[in-house]
């Protein structure tokens, strides 16, 4: 990863704006180690912190196209940055570097805003465009690269992280009571809101452009719903034909490096297929990075080393007790920014220490719960939806209006389950699948 951060000002950019902006940038030296960059003009001030991945020479940010019109902090990876090359070069434009940066810079000359659409990657960026005194910032689909940003009179102040935001001395550091509740009852914010009062995130799927003063914020991506124009697979087989493609060409993709790479390996189904395939396209020995806790109830280091004894993995792994839990989380919150919710972080952290003494990109199982529904919340709801379905057409509409009004009365856990059963809840996909007090209420207001 590496760290972007800058100030944008409408009108003419104060004097110490620069020294500011080197402060920002400072304070994000844990992501990018190897390198600094600023660029500084009349109205803008970009700095950027390197962690060299790809085109370790002459990748150098802040990054301009051949004339030095546009300028880019960048923070991420664009997987298809070779294909836009071939693309954008037949189209006239000079490459300097072989760098991914460029690729987007060149994308923004060649379609705007748009450019974001071309781009197959994770990612946060800000482009700065002097001939029109315009700001683009955008993040990637799924918002795995962080962005915050906040505005001071006519300045934007963007950064990876809310400390470097902070760090500019434009912004207190002021709570924000108002999101606590949701905090507590969610562990994250759905909203652009951070815990910092003036301080917001830039959500995933959005670009937000600063021009004359004013910020604009637009999605340009969301999940797709409903059918497409992709075949449809007839078999369970040709399902799994589909996906293992997919998932293949994924990792593959993630490859692109000029630095050594491993893999986070728990031992369970999806990090362990990911270093299985991995292992095969990489030709060499994989290094692979496991953590546990002392305690034997919580460690799966086990089915870690069968998988990597399996692969002829270099194994690496590294045990943690309550100490070394408690002891982190002061350094955790400093780095995470807001309240940590989940516990993860802590042996995630030590791994990814682990893995930094030999490695610089890892890839990880991360998400595939959510992708192939593994909580138990998916196979609960998809019976809630079954039961339901069957009980709206057996059950005449008066009496599950008055069951449902019964339910909210059932006392104990009884009652919990009750209020966010098929009973409690109307039969609509969203409310059976969050199946929240919020959505048994808004049911009762339907019936």
């Amino acid at each position: 990863m590496c760290g972007i951060a800058g100030i944008v000002s409408a009108s003419e950019l104060p004097p110490g704006d620069s020294q500011r902006v080197l402060a920002m940038r400072d304070v994000l030296v844990h992501r990018g180690p190897d390198a600094e960059g600023l660029f500084v003009d009349g109205q803008a001030a970009l700095g950027h912190r390197r962690l060299s991945i790809v085109d370790l020479a002459a990748g150098k940010q802040p990054l301009a196209n051949e004339d030095e019109t546009i300028w880019i902090t960048f923070n991420g990876e664009i997987y298809n940055h070779q294909d836009l090359r071939l693309e954008l070069e037949g189209a006239g434009h000079v490459y300097r570097t072989h760098s991914d940066t460029e690729s987007i810079v060149h994308a923004y000359e060649q379609w705007g805003d748009a450019c974001v659409d071309h781009l197959r990657g994770m990612f946060a960026f800000a482009i700065w465009d002097p001939r029109q005194r315009r700001l683009l910032v955008a993040r990637d689909r799924l918002g795995v690269k962080p962005l915050y940003w906040a505005r001071y009179g006519d300045r934007l102040i963007f950064a990876s992280e809310i400390k470097a935001v902070l760090e500019s001395g434009l912004v207190p550091a002021e709570a924000n009571e108002s999101a606590i509740p949701e905090l507590l009852g969610t562990r994250s914010l759905a909203s652009s809101e951070t815990m910092f009062k003036g301080i917001y995130k830039l959500l995933p799927g959005h670009v937000l452009t600063f021009e004359r003063g004013e910020v604009i914020c637009r999605r340009y991506w969301d999940v797709p719903t409903g059918h497409d124009s992709s075949p449809v697979a007839q078999t369970r087989e040709e399902d799994v034909r589909r996906f293992r493609a997919l998932l293949e060409e994924s990792i593959r993709l993630r490859l692109m490096s000029d630095v050594p790479l491993g893999v986070f390996l728990s031992g369970g189904i999806d990090s362990s297929a990911i270093a299985a395939l991995m292992a095969r396209m990489i030709g060499k020995p994989l290094n692979t990075f496991s953590v546990a806790f002392k305690a034997r109830a919580f460690s799966e280091l086990h089915y870690a080393r069968q998988v990597s004894q399996a692969i002829g993995a270099n194994a690496h792994e590294i045990v943690i007790d309550e100490r070394d839990f408690f002891g982190a989380l002061p350094r955790l919150i400093w780095h995470e920014d807001e309240p940590i919710a989940h516990p993860s972080s802590v042996p995630l952290y030590f791994v990814s220490k682990l893995a930094r003494e030999s490695v610089t990109v890892v890839l990880t199982g991360e998400g595939s719960d959510e992708l192939l529904a593994g909580y138990g919340k998916y196979p609960r709801s998809l019976l809630n939806w079954r039961a339901g379905s069957i009980y709206a057409k057996t059950v005449p509409h008066a009496v599950r209006h008055r069951l449902a009004a019964s339910a909210g009365r059932v006392p104990g856990r009884v009652g919990r389950y009750v209020r966010r059963s098929f009973v409690g809840v109307d039969h609509v996909p969203d409310l059976t699948f969050f199946d929240t007090f919020a959505g048994v209420d808004l049911a009762r207001q339907r019936r």
